[in-house]
């Protein structure tokens, strides 16, 4: 649906995207009753709007303009009785269940996203799920970008995939999962601090957090049944010195405390989509407590 809506704006002031975490009611509706400037309507997509919230965000749409199209997605299921439902349909819009994508289905859809609407590889799209958090919207926002690039005619080489995906932060990331165990410390901390403050999403940083915590652990049950260093690098799909890190990483850690780790992580995660903690404010308690 949204890119239908795209292809009839002439311009980039006719898409607003906000995030649904923290969006205020007040917020929504100034976007909502906004004219459009060159384009002939308005396109107001709100993403990831958290469940326990939803109902807040109703008012909202008392007032939608001929000139504006909305389009809200949620994090988690809202029923019949649900405000927030109620108003959409009383705007004349339509609520629907999406499946949510995990593994290798949502490897699939972003495989023919790359391929059909990007003209992109399917080896690319593997690239830009493994590095970012699973959410299609993000998933489609980074493909978009990498395809921006190719428009351009210049080469994506695996250094520029990197650098675009990343945003120039990957060395940043792999000082910060380097500092994590056996303890994450200050270091860990500042860098975290530098990561979100460049533009990367806190919960992205707490999703390569997990990538890691996730790698070490595999890797852990690999030593446990006696393989070497080589033998995991050679079955493994990661680069050979990504594996070397996470296998002397796990010499110091146990499986216990790694899972853990996973756990604080999954929990730190839906607090921030349920509302209930500042992302920023919530990373750093996360931190002190992996």
């Amino acid at each position: 649906m949204l890119d239908e809506w795209r292809t009839g704006l002439v311009s980039d002031f006719g898409l607003e995207t906000m995030e649904g975490a923290g969006l205020a009611p007040a917020r929504l509706q100034d976007a909502v009753l906004q004219g459009p400037f060159l384009d002939p309507y308005r396109v107001v997509f709100a993403r990831m709007i958290p469940a326990n919230r939803a109902e807040s965000l109703a008012p909202a749409l008392a007032e939608i303009p001929p000139t504006t199209r909305v389009l809200l997605t949620v994090a988690g299921r809202l029923g019949s009785t649900n405000k927030l439902a109620k108003a959409v349909a009383a705007a004349g819009g339509q609520v629907e269940e999406m499946q949510h994508l995990k593994g290798r289905a949502l490897g699939d859809w972003a495989s023919r996203r790359a391929v059909e609407k990007h003209g992109l590889t399917p080896n690319l799209a593997a690239q830009v799920v493994r590095a970012s958090p699973p959410d299609l919207s993000i998933i489609d926002s980074e493909l978009n970008k990498l395809a921006a690039y190719k428009a351009t005619g210049s080469p994506l080489t695996p250094e520029v995939v990197t650098e675009l995906i990343a945003g120039g932060r990957e060395d940043e990331i792999f000082k910060l999962t380097d500092n994590l165990l056996p303890r994450p410390g200050a270091a860990a901390l500042q860098i975290a601090r530098n990561l979100t403050q460049s533009g990367l999403q806190p919960t992205s940083v707490a999703y390569r957090m997990a990538r890691h915590y996730a790698l070490v652990l595999e890797v852990k049950a690999r030593q446990d049944r006696g393989e070497s260093m080589q033998q995991v690098q050679d079955d493994m799909t990661e680069h050979r010195f990504v594996v070397q890190k996470a296998f002397d990483a796990a010499q110091q850690a146990s499986p216990q405390r790694l899972e853990d780790a996973l756990r604080l992580i999954r929990d730190y995660e839906w607090e921030v989509k349920s509302g209930q903690v500042d992302a920023e404010l919530g990373l750093d308690v996360l931190l002190t407590r992996l």
